[in-house]
C-alpha cells in the first residue's frame, strides 16, 4: 500500500516525526509494554529509519534492531541513517512477508504503517510466524474518535471504517488498546502547515488550518499490543 505522505514528501515527514510526542507520553507507554534491553526489535514499515537509532540505544549492545521497508528510496535513506550502528540491519520487505526466520523477534513496532485494522490480516499472520513466544507486538495508529487531529482525520478520510469497527477488529483478535494523548508540537507555524497539508486532502487541510491557531495540536493515538 502506497504511503504518499512519506513517499512523496520525505523531508516534511521528517519534520512531522520530530514534532510527535513532545512530552514523551507515547515513548513511556512503549517502554512499559515491552522489554527492550537485549531484545531483537523489528520496526515494520521503518520508512527513513527515524526510530531505528533510538531502538538501537534501547536494546543495548547485546540487542539487535531490524528495519523492514518496501519503498526503495526510503530503504536507502534508512540504511544511510543507520550505517554507523553495528546492531542495526535494514531489509527490503513487507509486513505480509517479513524477511526474517520464524520465531526470531522479541518486539515488533509498527507506527502508522500497514496495520490499520480490517485488511491487514496477512500481516498479522506473519507476526504470528516471526515473533517468539513471550514476544510483544506494538501497533500505533490514529484514534479518530477524539482529539483535534482525530476530528481532522475523520473529515479527511470519511471512507475509512469508524473507530468502533477498528477497535472491534483488534479486540476480537486478542489485542489490547492503550489510548495515548501524545500531541504535535512544531517549532514554527510554517512547519505545522506543511505537515497538515501532506496528511490531509487540500480542502480539509485548508479548513483545518483556518480554524486552528498556534503551533501545537492535540493528537490522540491508540497503541495496540499483543503478547505472543
Amino acid at each position: 500500500m502506497a504511503s504518499p505522505n512519506i513517499w512523496e514528501n520525505t523531508a516534511t515527514y521528517e519534520v512531522e516525526n520530530r514534532a510527535v510526542d513532545p512530552h514523551g507520553r507515547l515513548a513511556a507507554v512503549l517502554r512499559e509494554l515491552a522489554v527492550w534491553q537485549d531484545a531483537t526489535v523489528l520496526d515494520l514499515g521503518c520508512g527513513t529509519g527515524f526510530h531505528l537509532p533510538g531502538f538501537a540505544r534501547d536494546v543495548g549492545p547485546a540487542g539487535r534492531v531490524v528495519g523492514v521497508e518496501p519503498h526503495p528510496d526510503l530503504l536507502a535513506l534508512a540504511r544511510r541513517r543507520t550505517r554507523s550502528w553495528e546492531n542495526v540491519t535494514v531489509l527490503q520487505g513487507t509486513a505480509q512477508a517479513v524477511p526474517l526466520p520464524d520465531a526470531s523477534v522479541d518486539v515488533v513496532h509498527a507506527r502508522w504503517a500497514y496495520f490499520f485494522g480490517p485488511g491487514c490480516e496477512p500481516g498479522l499472520a506473519d507476526l504470528d510466524r516471526v515473533v517468539r513466544r513471550g514476544g510483544v507486538a506494538l501497533v500505533i495508529d490514529n484514534d479518530a474518535s477524539r482529539s483535534t487531529f482525530g476530528a481532522w482525520f475523520r473529515r479527511g478520510y470519511p471512507h475509512l471504517p469508524p473507530p468502533s469497527e477498528i477497535e472491534r477488529f483488534w479486540a476480537t483478535r486478542g489485542w489490547t488498546r492503550t489510548p495515548v494523548d501524545m500531541g504535535w508540537s512544531f517549532s514554527s507555524r510554517t512547519d505545522l502547515e506543511a505537515v497538515v497539508r501532506i496528511e490531509l486532502k487540500p480542502d480539509v487541510a485548508e479548513e483545518a488550518l483556518r480554524h486552528h491557531e498556534g503551533t501545537d495540536v492535540d493528537y490522540a493515538v491508540n497503541v495496540w499490543s499483543k503478547t505472543f
